[in-house]
């Protein structure tokens, strides 16, 4: 079994953490939006549909930023060693 360097682990763990706050992230507005245009809303807010709104809001702008924070980060690379320390 090959043994994975730690930009290879890395990368992996970028890829999988970016897949699921990207699915989040659209689950979430997917939602939103469903909510707004297919669901039947009465005149008047009600008080848990507000607290409701009032609750993703910063759910997914926290998610807009940590998304823009992994991509941002991605660029940074590690240090390469020389030589292999297996060989």
């Amino acid at each position: 079994m090959k043994r994975y360097t730690n930009s290879e682990i890395k990368a992996r763990l970028i890829l999988i953490i970016g897949v699921c706050l990207a699915l989040t992230f659209m689950l979430s507005v997917g939602s939103l939006l469903y909510g707004l245009l297919f669901v039947v809303q009465p005149l008047e807010v009600s008080p848990n549909d507000e607290s409701a709104w009032a609750i993703l809001n910063p759910l997914v702008m926290t998610l807009v930023g940590a998304l823009g924070g992994l991509l941002a980060g991605n660029g940074l690379k590690d240090k390469e060693t020389k030589g292999d320390p297996d060989a």
